[in-house]
């Protein structure tokens, strides 16, 4: 595992609250005040960004926000518990993590700026598809679970279709990376790279 994606990880745990602190089915109240802490909180931790300078600066100010909108998400995950507010605490995770890591390539230049941007974008998209394929299977199973075996062995399909998708979003932003990686190369050298590259993603 290359230091990029040890530090997306790092970002990723580093940003997700436990959604598990805050009660289900919390009151209104308690859910505003909730949301009034998480405002006082980001707006504490921009102000921290403001001693330092830089692209430092730009990655503190990223962090803040990823965290503000992480915990955002996860509180509304908390109030109003769904499918879909859980499939969007997954979506803001790898938004967030993919927001800073991106900043942190502003540290770089040329090619190795480029290919930490794809990795980065690559990282994101590995999230939201592991998200996706895994929304799209608990539908699938939940409908099953209320029909016949027929409609089982749909959802069977489904699952297996949703899983798919996931896998080919994912080969297709590991492909990109591979690919920002021969520009590093030029002439034959390079094409023998991209030749590598679309050999192994099947392009």
């Amino acid at each position: 595992m290359n230091k990029l994606s040890i530090n997306v990880i790092a970002i990723a745990l580093g940003l997700a609250f436990s959604g598990a602190s805050m009660a289900e089915g919390m009151s209104k109240t308690d859910y505003e005040a909730a949301k009034d802490k998480i405002t006082a909180t980001y707006t504490a931790d921009k102000a921290g960004c403001d001693s330092l300078s830089g692209n430092k600066k730009d990655i503190c100010v990223e962090e803040a926000k990823g965290k503000e909108k992480v915990a955002k998400a996860e509180l509304e995950a908390s109030y109003k518990p769904s499918r879909d507010t859980r499939y969007d605490v997954s979506v803001a995770k790898a938004e967030a993590t993919y927001a800073v890591a991106k900043e942190r390539c502003d540290d770089m230049a040329g090619n190795a700026k480029d290919v930490c941007v794809k990795e980065a974008k690559a990282a994101e998209v590995t999230a939201k598809a592991d998200a996706k394929a895994q929304m799209k299977a608990s539908d699938a199973k939940a409908t099953a679970d209320e029909k016949s075996a027929e409609a089982r062995g749909k959802a069977s399909e489904q699952t297996t279709d949703a899983r798919k998708d996931a896998t080919a979003d994912k080969r297709d932003a590991e492909y990109k990376v591979a690919k920002e990686k021969c520009d590093a190369f030029a002439g034959s050298a390079k094409d023998d790279c991209l030749m590598k590259a679309k050999t192994q993603f099947g392009k």
